[in-house]
């Protein structure tokens, strides 16, 4: 390990994929100068960039048609989708757009629209104080919204678990509807983050409690929170960049993006031992989305450097940058690439992908105002 002579906390830097909290560091490298030095002071490289890069306005504004490319096909509207999730059984897959004053959109996969829902002045907000005892109150303004994840429902009403930053650090929780056209969005609560833990992805669990993670280099962890007991560190999920998460149908096992480590780690729940795998991966894997054959896709990207990846979102320097998808079987843990696909000017950094019909939907960052839909592979 490196030494550290120096170290001081920032506040959260909100690029997807990169969503940090962490101790920068100022490391002592002169008799240090490791292959993992210099993957740091790259590391470092980005994180010093991104303090700039996200304190400017959008670089990128929509200003190119929406046609396909030859490669992929398209669905505009929403900027910077950084994940989606499907809602089963419907048309509607639901996109956080990850910019500052962000929004939540809902996207119709049939008729291929996509609309603003939340924050929104006819939206209702609708404290459960039994449940969400510490939240505060509705929170619309300075909506950042990150990671999502959904508890399906009984009669056509889900749960959505959302990641926000901006005006707080929290877990927002909504009430979605289905009806015959747009579904209805309620605010139901909130659960505010642990002190100087920022959250990135978030899953819920079988008791009806959540988890996330806190995306921090070298290594981050996973929290997780009930009704009862609150916020606790989740043993053993010590890893490099903590990112996307998932959870088993019977909440025995996490399955945690390790965007430093370029791997996916699956780590046992509730068991008196610690069980931990893992497999890598050709890339940062930022979100994780579960299949409908039971594999998990790894979305994210990779660059030559690690500050290719700043590079990039700056519009300074694409080449060599792509987004990748990689399908894992979760079982015997192996990994097959499916998706490759170059940044360019309308798609940058990809984030999530999930399965729509016959197409994968993948969702970036960036300030792009698409989604990207492939052939189902």
């Amino acid at each position: 390990m490196l030494s550290l002579t120096e170290s001081k906390l920032l506040n959260a830097l909100s690029v997807d994929g990169l969503e940090i909290s962490l101790n920068l560091c100022f490391h002592n490298l002169s008799n240090k100068q490791t292959a993992a030095g210099e993957l740091m002071k790259g590391y470092s490289f980005i994180l010093l960039n991104l303090i700039f890069f996200t304190n400017s306005p959008p670089i990128y504004a929509a200003s190119e048609g929406c046609s396909d490319d030859g490669v992929v096909s398209f669905l505009c509207g929403p900027v910077s989708p950084e994940d989606l999730l499907e809602i089963p059984g419907s048309p509607w897959v639901i996109a956080s757009g990850m910019e500052d004053d962000g929004y939540l959109y809902f996207a119709n996969s049939q008729e291929l629209t996509s609309t603003a829902v939340y924050p929104s002045s006819d939206i209702e907000h609708r404290l459960d104080k039994n449940r969400f005892s510490n939240c505060p109150g509705p929170q619309s303004t300075g909506f950042r919204p990150h990671g999502l994840s959904m508890v399906v429902g009984d009669n056509r009403i889900h749960s959505l678990l959302v990641v926000r930053h901006g005006s707080r650090e929290a877990i927002e929780v909504f009430e979605v509807e289905e009806t015959q056209e747009l579904p209805k969005i309620t605010w139901v609560g909130c659960v505010l983050a642990p002190e100087d833990v920022v959250f990135n992805s978030v899953v819920a669990t079988p008791e009806g409690g959540m988890a996330a993670t806190h995306f921090q280099l070298p290594l981050g962890h996973v929290y997780e929170w009930s009704e009862n007991s609150g916020w606790s560190q989740v043993p053993g999920s010590e890893i490099e960049g903590p990112n996307g998460i998932e959870l088993s149908a019977d909440g025995e096992w996490y399955y945690i993006a390790g965007w430093g480590s370029r791997s996916l780690v699956k780590l046992s729940r509730g068991r008196p031992e610690i069980v931990k795998s893992s497999v890598e991966v050709s890339h940062h894997i930022d979100n994780l989305r579960w299949s409908i054959d039971g594999s998990i896709l790894a979305a994210g990207h990779i660059g030559r450097l690690p500050s290719s990846i700043f590079g990039c979102l700056n519009q300074s320097e694409c080449d060599g940058v792509s987004t990748r998808v990689t399908r894992i079987d979760v079982n015997n843990l192996t990994a097959r690439q499916i998706i490759d696909y170059p940044s360019n000017s309308v798609f940058m950094l990809g984030t999530v992908a999930i399965e729509v019909g016959n197409e994968i939907w993948v969702g970036g960052i960036g300030g792009a105002d698409r989604i990207a839909r492939f052939e189902y592979r």
